[in-house]
Formats: C-alpha cells, structure tokens, sequence
C-alpha cells in the first residue's frame, strides 16, 4: 500500500505548496506558491531533498494527520505546538514518525507554517506545479478525510535542527524603485521610510495591508496610472492612502502607484510577522538589491551546512558537568559561571 497522509482536522487556510508557476504571468496567472519560499528551503535542507517538493502550508490555523507508513518529517516556518501521538516536537526541526502517527498542529501566533515530509507529496500537478492558487481557482483548501500520497524517500537522517533567518518580529523592510516611485514627492518617500508601519490583521496570499498613524500617502498625479503589470513585493499605494503589498497570489496587473518594491529576500519578514508587528522600509539601490539577493541565495544553499543535533551527543559537550542530565542537578558552580 503506498505512504499517505490521512487529515483528521484541518483549519481555514491549509493548503499543498511548492514553489509555484513561473512564466504564466501573460496569461493572466502568478507565480502563487508558498507564501514564505524560504522555508521551503530550510524543510528540504532539513531532510535532505529538493526544495521544490511540495510541502503543506498552514496559514495561522490547525492540522491533525495520521501517517500511514513510517515517516520522516520536517516543520518550518511560523513556529506552533507540535505533537506526535501526545508527545511534543520541537518546531524548525526534523522528525521521524512511526507507522499510525497522529499529528497534531496547532497554536500560531499567525503567520505560515510547513509541514515537509521525506519524498513529497505525490500530488497531480497542474501548469506544471502542485500548488494550490486559489485566487485562480487551481486547487483547494485541505479537509478532513483528505489523503495526500507520498513519493518515495531515499533519505534517512532526522533528529536535525537549524537557527532560522530571524524573521518572526517584523523589522525592516528593504525596497528598490519602481517605475511610479518618482511620481511621489521627495518628501512624501522620506515620510514613507520614517513612518512606523504596523501588520494590519486583514492580510492574506494575495497580499498584506499596513496601517500607520498620520496622513495617507499620495502621488504628485493622484491615482490616474496606467495599469501595468505587477510582482509580488510591490507596494502599491490605495485609494486611502495606506500600502498594500502584493504576494505570492497577487493579479498580474494593477492601476495603483507603486512606491516601492520589497526585496524577494525580504518578504518572509513580511508574510512570518504576527499582526499588529512594526515594519518599516528603506530605499536602497538597484545594485545593492542584486548584492543582497545573491548573498541569500548563497545563504539558502548553505543551510545544509548549518544543521546540528536536535540532541547533543555527549561526547560532543566538552562542559558536560554544566548540562542537568538529571532535573535540577549539575557541577554545582552555576552561580560562579553566571547561570540562573
């Protein structure tokens, strides 16, 4: 019988992603895919496999399942409680799972969290992707009494854990220029990047709106633009005001005056911040842009390298004495070394 995945529970927004379809953009479709690309990355850096397989993204929501055969597992993204058959799993790492499993996911703050399994999932693709796009219509929500096939996995490690690219807190935003940004005063830009921006909690794939204190923004010629095509990463400038920018399932075109576009590398801050966290951007160069985009693809193929332990092996603790093998007991010179 083949490796599947039975969905006892799921929540609004749980739905199969990769990295979505590029080159339909003149038929009218965007790239959709995951929300946050990069964790796609560090799930297959974690199990050791392409990160182009599709993994099941939960939009701050809930996920039970069962595997049916052993497995391996890989949870990235927004960090949320994690239980096999009762006993918790720590988040941003690797796991094997017994044949009859129960999985339980839930408790994100918000954001976007994944679960990767070892293979795939062995889903119908369609345009040449397994995503679903659901502003396009392709695919759907998962339910309960879903099965998702597995491919075969040819990996064996688990019990591996990384730091993640902090990005959970909001920060910074940084942008390039788009074609309009000189349509908006001098001023109003520098208004823009001095302005504490917070994650309005009306947001979804499509994109994210930010609100702030104070006047909207506005062009120098109002809102008569051209529509044109769009990216995710832009920020356009509605009708009120406030920015409003584009993700993964974004349209193809729009008529509202982009101020800027977010750096690709940037919008996991974006999409992984909980609502109500502060954001603000920073113009930088079109150069600059390009250093940076490749300095993070270098960084993403390198995770691999960066994985450790998700249980140190004790000949590796050179200060083992300072570890408490045994609740609450240890050398005993914890005050003298500044520990609590």
């Amino acid at each position: 019988m083949m490796a599947e995945i039975r969905i006892h529970r799921a929540g609004p927004g749980v739905t199969l992603q990769d990295m979505g379809r590029a080159g339909y953009l003149a038929q009218g479709l965007s790239r959709g895919g995951a929300a946050d690309r990069l964790a796609l990355h560090e799930g297959a850096a974690l199990l050791g496999q392409d990160a182009g397989l599709g993994a099941i993204e939960i939009a701050g929501s809930f996920l039970s399942l069962e595997v049916t055969a052993p497995a391996r597992i890989a949870l990235t993204g927004a960090p949320m409680r994690a239980c096999a058959d009762g006993a918790a799993l720590s988040w941003q790492a690797s796991h094997a799972l017994a044949a009859g499993t129960r999985l339980d996911l839930a408790g994100s703050r918000g954001g976007y969290s994944y679960l990767h399994v070892g293979g795939g999932i062995a889903a119908e693709e369609c345009l040449g992707a397994s995503s679903a796009h659901l502003g396009a219509g392709i695919g759907r929500m998962l339910d309960a009494g879903d099965r998702l096939a597995l491919g075969p996995d040819r990996g064996r490690a688990v019990g591996r854990t990384f730091t993640p690219l902090d990005r959970f807190e909001g920060g910074i935003l940084r942008m390039i220029d788009t074609p309009q940004t000189a349509l908006f005063a001098k001023s109003e830009c520098q208004r823009f990047t001095e302005t504490i921006f917070r994650k309005d909690a009306r947001g979804n794939r499509m994109g994210q709106k930010l609100v702030a204190e104070g006047a909207g923004f506005a062009t120098q010629t109002g809102l008569s633009i051209l529509s044109e095509a769009i990216v995710p990463g832009d920020i356009q400038i509605t009708g009120d005001g406030a920015p409003f920018v584009l993700l993964a399932e974004c349209q193809t075109t729009g008529g509202y005056p982009r101020i800027g576009t977010v750096l690709p590398c940037d919008l996991p801050r974006l999409v992984q911040a909980p609502s109500g966290a502060a954001l603000t951007f920073q113009f930088i160069s079109l150069e600059d842009a390009v250093a940076l985009e490749r300095s993070e693809a270098r960084r993403r193929a390198e995770i691999g390298q960066t994985l450790r332990p998700l249980i140190r092996d004790p000949h590796d603790m050179a200060d083992l004495l300072a570890y408490q093998l045994i609740s609450g007991v240890t050398c005993g010179d914890d005050l003298e070394r500044g520990m609590p």
